[in-house]
């Protein structure tokens, strides 16, 4: 009796190590919020923390993504690319570029859970794992910065774009040259790999012309609804139900802990700006610098919770937007897709962790450094 309880109870701790190695960045979201409820007594100005629409464009784009993703469309779009290079060289900058384009599209988390296997299965296939480590931080430096240029690319931009009401062109035209110069960047980087003789199997899949078509459509419009064509209660109602329908278990694959680190962080930020003396102190600091306080957040915080944040405090969000871009390169916590990706090399490498964050940090920073600089000069 005792060892059953006690196997149970090793299970049941076991879970929960699991979960909370999963999802640290929502627990740590969770506690920074708890804590300042008990400077910040729960009232009804709560309500007024939570930005609804962003909740909403996230989820929907989520659930769509996560469709799109069970009938393999992204890994089959994938595949035919690389099928078409034959080195190690052209095939690293076709994962890199994929998934700079995807994060563009589908956002960089998910572009990230999708593109990571694909480079995976690449390199492990043709036995050039020792490409490893640097494919998955240029992809992952491609997500973070090719989701820049649009406002549903990274979940920072959303939240930003939501609540400044910034205008499409606009918002284009502040992100656009830092965009040139990420994507010349990580080009210059992936040209130095030794191109070697390089061949794929393919992998027989086909998609139901149907679902497909139905999919791209739902897709189509979670991106009206973050351009603000289309309500977003449209959405809530329309994709769900269709999902209900024809693939159940996308919604439950939904990155519901994301969606809660969004919630954590907006009490976490609302409370922050309601207590006096942080007020001050984060006013004064984004009124002497925006741009490198947001981008010192995010080597701290993290960008989105450095964006919610410190847009309680500024009404400068070209800064702000460039910064919590930008920031999301630089330590392994600047950025959860930062975290995505190094959780998934060390499933594959677990013994090679430290070499991982020794080259993750000196092209990070390197990133970090240029990109800053040119931010500063294009003031």
């Amino acid at each position: 009796m005792w060892r059953i309880l006690w196997k149970e109870d090793d299970f049941l701790i076991s879970r929960l190590l699991s979960f909370a190695k999963n999802n640290t960045v929502m627990l740590i979201a969770f506690f920074a919020a708890a804590i300042t409820c008990f400077f910040v007594p729960i009232d009804g100005q709560y309500l007024q923390y939570f930005d609804f629409k962003t909740l909403a464009c996230l989820f929907c784009v989520l659930a769509v993504v996560c469709a799109l993703k069970n009938i393999n469309f992204f890994y089959l779009l994938a595949q035919k690319i690389v099928q078409l290079c034959r080195t190690t060289r052209v095939s690293i900058l076709a994962l890199v570029y994929i998934t700079f384009i995807g994060s563009m599209l589908i956002a960089n988390d998910m572009a990230l859970l999708t593109f990571l296997p694909l480079g995976y299965f690449v390199l492990h296939t043709t036995g050039k794992e020792k490409y490893m480590a640097f494919t998955f931080i240029m992809q992952n430096i491609s997500a973070n910065l090719g989701g820049m240029l649009t406002p549903f690319g990274n979940p920072q931009n959303l939240y930003l774009y939501s609540r400044f009401s910034i205008p499409n062109m606009e918002f284009l035209s502040i992100m656009l040259l830092p965009f040139l110069a990420a994507i010349t960047l990580i080009t210059v980087c992936c040209l130095f790999v030794k191109s070697e003789p390089l061949t794929v199997k393919p992998t027989k899949i086909h998609l139901g012309h149907f679902v497909t078509g139905v999919y791209l459509a739902l897709f189509a419009l979670s991106i009206a609804i973050v351009f603000r064509g289309i309500p977003y209660w449209v959405g809530l109602i329309v994709i769900p139900g269709v999902l209900l329908v024809l693939d159940r278990k996308a919604l439950k694959m939904v990155d519901y802990p994301l969606l809660l680190t969004f919630v954590f962080f907006f009490i976490f930020s609302g409370n922050m700006a309601r207590i006096d003396a942080v007020r001050n102190l984060l006013s004064g600091l984004l009124e002497w610098d925006t741009l490198l306080v947001s981008i010192a957040s995010c080597q701290v915080i993290s960008n989105v919770p450095s964006s919610i944040l410190l847009s309680q405090f500024t009404e400068n969000y070209r800064e702000l937007l460039l910064g919590v871009n930008i920031g999301g390169v630089g330590t392994l916590i600047s950025s959860l897709a930062s975290l995505i990706t190094f959780r998934e090399y060390t499933k594959h490498n677990p013994k090679k962790s430290g070499r991982y964050i020794l080259i993750f940090s000196l092209f990070n920073f390197g990133f970090l450094i240029v990109l800053t600089l040119l931010c500063m000069i294009l003031r």
